[in-house]
């Protein structure tokens, strides 16, 4: 069934708000072009930074969840050794990663808050295609474009997700760049026209040149518009959601 997606022409992407106007995760487009997703600072965020989606709770990852039946809107699990806020998977996914129904994943509707190792109900978006039974394993992914954070240059728990193209405060929405000509920031390296960029090694939300080494191995975010010098910032076409 077709139900439309969640795309915004002619967006501000220099505001920021309090109160969201979009859902999570919604694609904006400029006039000119430039491809952006509407997101949640996780905390106070810089322009011309690579971000990371939130990271996964490790303790939320391969859970044992109650049988559900193929058309329930809802699937009981207990939780490993973290409580789980109200809502904190809200606009995220359930996901089923091994035997009955592994394979498919379901958008998550909302849940209660649950204690450490207890029960939590979560209320899914679509039903339940193929039954999940007592030995099927559940992962709880948080939408990516929930409290976004700067990517760390090691360390990093999750994908790039975009650019920062404001200062953000941290709880507030707004968007970030993921597609088309944008800024980012050179780390303690110069960048050269044309350059395969991936984030840094060696500062938080920078990027650098691709090179043949170790640097190959990290994400790619886009290629220089322009050469960047060292710790400033640039244009590039960014390539993280086209």
């Amino acid at each position: 069934m077709i139900t439309g997606l969640p795309v915004v022409y002619g967006i501000r992407p220099f505001e920021e708000e309090a109160t969201p106007s979009c859902a999570l995760g919604t694609r904006g487009y400029t006039s000119d072009g430039r491809i952006f997703r509407y997101a949640r600072a996780g905390e106070a965020l810089t322009a011309g930074l690579v971000l990371q989606a939130p990271g996964e709770h490790t303790n939320h990852q391969n859970l044992t969840p109650s049988a559900a039946v193929a058309g329930a809107t809802s699937v009981t699990l207990t939780l490993g050794a973290t409580a789980a806020t109200e809502n904190l998977y809200a606009e995220g996914y359930l996901v089923v990663t091994a035997t009955a129904g592994n394979g498919i994943y379901y958008r998550i509707k909302g849940h209660p808050a649950a204690d450490s190792s207890g029960s939590l109900t979560l209320q899914l978006s679509d039903p339940v295609k193929v039954a999940i039974t007592a030995s099927s394993k559940i992962d709880l992914v948080k939408n990516p474009y929930s409290k976004v954070v700067v990517f760390p240059y090691t360390g990093f728990t999750s994908a790039p997700i975009g650019v920062a193209c404001i200062a953000m405060t941290s709880g507030y929405y707004g968007w970030i760049q993921t597609g088309g000509p944008g800024m980012v920031k050179a780390d303690d390296t110069n960048i050269t026209v044309g350059a395969k960029l991936v984030t840094s090694n060696a500062t938080n939300g920078c990027v650098e040149n691709c090179a043949d080494g170790a640097e190959s191995a990290l994400p790619y975010i886009g290629d220089a518009l322009t050469g960047i010098a060292t710790t400033e910032n640039g244009m590039a076409m960014l390539r993280i959601d086209n």
